[in-house]
């Protein structure tokens, strides 16, 4: 078989910006994200939604603004200060950029907070879920909420003066504090104070729960009001919460470093106090305390939001979590054992080794059991005495992972196992830092990867010593390793112990750890060096076959669609005659349904119980119908930047579920939405009652229905 052949030039040109290129072809990233982010909104605004999913949802989506904003507008305001003024390739300034972003962010927040207070706040009172105030609690419950504050609230509390003597105090990330302002009846002078919202308590206190009934005070109202308790001899004149959110899109230099463990951790330490990006502050701080708060953490007004009411819903999901109320949540969906490992109860489950061998089967999370499937095979891999050798990429994982474990037990046990640990992943390298550590500890060999390159990958390999001689057994999935994740995310993962990609695997790993420069695949897909080509490929050979008159057509499934190559490319397949359906959940600079540019593209994007997060790209290559699965979305970093990998699916039965899979998600009518020309959304509706492709997937994991998804062998 043909080994891949590198990435031109001319495509790492045009992904970077530097090709001729017209800004009316492409959406803007920026507004492209914050479209996604509204239709995570409608799910909570959904009356069709459980209650208490709907709370959940307000929680993701003021936790998706705060990685919006420490990501993408700290980017900005990097490039803004720097004086970048090339345009975006739609043809937008960072400056231009900031402020449409404002504006839509204001409307998102006018938006979010609405639903949340005017709409589920009643709604939960009326299932017995009671907000209330310190004011209006009963003497028994002040009691009680009294004797919390003096316990868990008061020793940990610390007010924090300005003055001569004391600086204004540096604010971490995210924190939410009180600004506190104070006459000393002695001097009679005016202080500023800084009390810190303690984040390791609960953000809603139970004040009384009985009779199926919960009441609920926010902490904050509880530490307003025993706030004298802190300041004796001193007269309280305002106390108003405020709120910091810090720039997290940090430079690095890691060809000049020495030890990129020790990079990584200086940056989270800076992190945690880089440039302040948005001020979140009570519309009713006074005046001269806001000009105080910006002049302090140095906040331009336009990086500035008043908010009417409690600051900071990404704590919406500690509502959702609250015992009791199962009715308000989506019926529970336990994970399906894989038809592929199903057996009597009075047997034993099958070895995954021996049913690896039987053929190439897939899991599909969360239909099918993480534990009994990715999980299990790693473990069954670090207890074999067969097993000679263990190797893995992570990218992330749970902070107690089972898979973890098995790793240092199997080096322990004199295995060789080695572990390439990317610690750049985003807002988890604290943990990766940890995990790094204590599995060198254990003896397990770990790498740290390639300078200037993510590891996305997702793999596994395990060789196995057996009568016929070392066999390699491999796991190449579409998400992480991480046990949390495989529940809530929508992933595939494929086992195989096909020789060819077996030895691609093998391959890969000697490049990440090793020295390969030149190293080539046969079977996989694989960036930075070959996986864009490949895919260009497969787009060309689509557009030439409509050229000649016959059928061609591309599915693409992917988190974000940017990249300007690809776009480009579908583009010329689209005015060729390829039918192009791409599934994308969030980001997509590609405009579709534009005469004469994409009429023959359709742009899909499904938002609804479970985080769509699996590729997939399908050609139908003549008939031959190509398969891939893998971790690459289609965007310049993952393109050019990340060690990413895609694996063909070649199983007849495993092709068959892909695009059984691929026909749901294009015929959802309760998930889905489509993509104008103008960038924004249309919900996808259905007169004969709405269908999930969740639910449809639920059904068919828990029931096996066809088209079969796993190969007998």
């Amino acid at each position: 078989m043909r080994k891949s052949v590198p990435n031109t030039e001319f495509a790492r040109e045009l992904s970077n910006g530097h090709a001729d290129l017209n800004p009316d072809h492409f959406l803007n990233y920026e507004m492209s994200w914050l479209s996604f982010n509204w239709r995570v909104l409608h799910l909570a605004i959904d009356e069709t939604t459980p209650l208490l999913e709907r709370v959940k949802f307000i929680g993701i989506v003021a936790s998706n603004l705060d990685e919006f904003f420490q990501k993408r507008v700290g980017g900005l305001k990097r490039q803004l200060q720097a004086g970048v003024v090339h345009p975006s390739v739609d043809g937008k300034t960072p400056a231009e950029q900031l402020r449409a972003i404002r504006t839509d962010v204001k409307e998102m927040i006018k938006g979010l907070r609405g639903t949340f207070f005017e709409i589920l706040v009643p709604a939960m009172a009326t299932h017995q879920i009671r907000f209330t105030s310190y004011d209006n609690l009963t003497p028994a419950q002040r009691q009680k909420m009294d004797a919390y504050f003096n316990r868990q609230l008061y020793p940990i509390l610390t007010p924090l003066v300005v003055d001569h003597s004391h600086p204004f105090p540096l604010i971490s990330n995210k924190s939410r504090s009180f600004a506190v302002e104070l006459h000393d009846r002695k001097t009679d002078e005016h202080l500023f104070a800084r009390i810190k919202i303690p984040a390791n308590r609960p953000r809603w206190l139970t004040v009384e729960k009985e009779d199926g009934a919960i009441t609920l005070l926010l902490i904050d109202d509880l530490i307003r009001a025993k706030m004298d308790r802190l300041f004796p001899g001193a007269t309280i004149l305002s106390a108003s919460v405020f709120r910091v959110t810090r720039n997290a899109d940090m430079e690095r230099n890691e060809e000049e470093a020495d030890d990129l463990l020790e990079l990584i951790s200086e940056e989270l330490r800076e992190r945690r106090f880089a440039e302040v990006v948005r001020l979140e502050l009570d519309i009713d701080t006074p005046t001269h305390i806001k000009e105080l708060l910006m002049d302090k953490t140095g906040v331009a007004r336009m990086d500035t939001f008043e908010i009417i009411g409690p600051i900071g819903l990404a704590d919406a999901i500690e509502l959702y979590k609250v015992s009791g109320f199962d009715d308000l949540r989506y019926t529970p969906f336990v994970p399906t054992l894989h038809p592929a490992l199903r057996h009597a109860i009075d047997e034993n489950m099958p070895d995954m080794f021996a049913t690896i061998r039987k053929g190439d089967f897939m899991v599909h999370h969360p239909y099918h059991s993480f534990a009994t499937s990715v999980q299990r095979f790693i473990e069954e891999a670090a207890n074999d005495p067969n097993v000679l050798a263990i190797k893995q990429t992570l990218y992330r994982t749970s902070r107690d992972s089972a898979i973890m474990h098995a790793l240092m037990n199997a080096a322990a046990d004199g295995k060789q196992v080695a572990v390439l640990v990317e610690l750049k992943a985003r807002f988890d390298e604290e943990r990766n830092i940890e995990w790094a550590q204590k599995l060198e500890k254990a003896g397990v060999h770990v790498a740290y990867g390639l300078a200037g390159l993510k590891i996305h990958s997702k793999v596994t390999m395990v060789v196995r010593e057996e009568e016929d001689g070392l066999n390699t057994y491999c796991h190449i999935g579409t998400g992480n390793y991480h046990p949390d994740t495989a529940q809530l995310y929508e992933d595939f993962g494929l086992f195989t112990c096909d020789e060819t990609i077996a030895g691609d695997v093998t391959d890969l790993f000697n490049f990440l750890t090793g020295f390969a420069p030149d190293q080539a695949y046969e079977k996989l897909l694989v960036a930075p060096l070959f996986l864009r080509n490949q895919i260009m490929e497969n787009i060309r050979f689509e557009t030439e076959e409509a050229r000649a008159g016959r059928p061609a057509k591309i599915f693409l499934k992917t988190n974000n669609l940017e990249d300007p190559g690809i776009i480009n490319a579908l583009y010329e397949a689209s005015q060729a005659g390829v039918e192009v359906d791409a599934v994308v959940r969030s980001v997509t600079r590609l405009r579709a349904g534009v005469p004469g540019l994409s009429e023959r593209i359709r742009v899909h994007s499904v938002v609804g119980r479970y985080l769509e997060h699996s590729r997939i790209y399908s050609f139908h290559r003549a008939g031959e119908q190509r398969h891939y699965i893998g971790s690459a979305d289609m965007m310049h970093r993952n393109l050019d930047a990340r060690v990413e990998v895609l694996t063909p699916i070649e199983s007849p039965p495993l092709k068959a579920y892909l695009r059984f899979v691929e026909d749901a998600y294009l015929n959802d009518t309760r998930c889905r939405w489509e993509l104008l020309g103008d960038g924004g959304h249309r919900k996808i509706e259905s007169e004969n009652g709405a269908s999930s492709i969740h639910d449809l997937l639920m059904e068919h994991a828990s029931k096996g229905l066809a088209p079969v998804p796993w190969s007998t062998g």
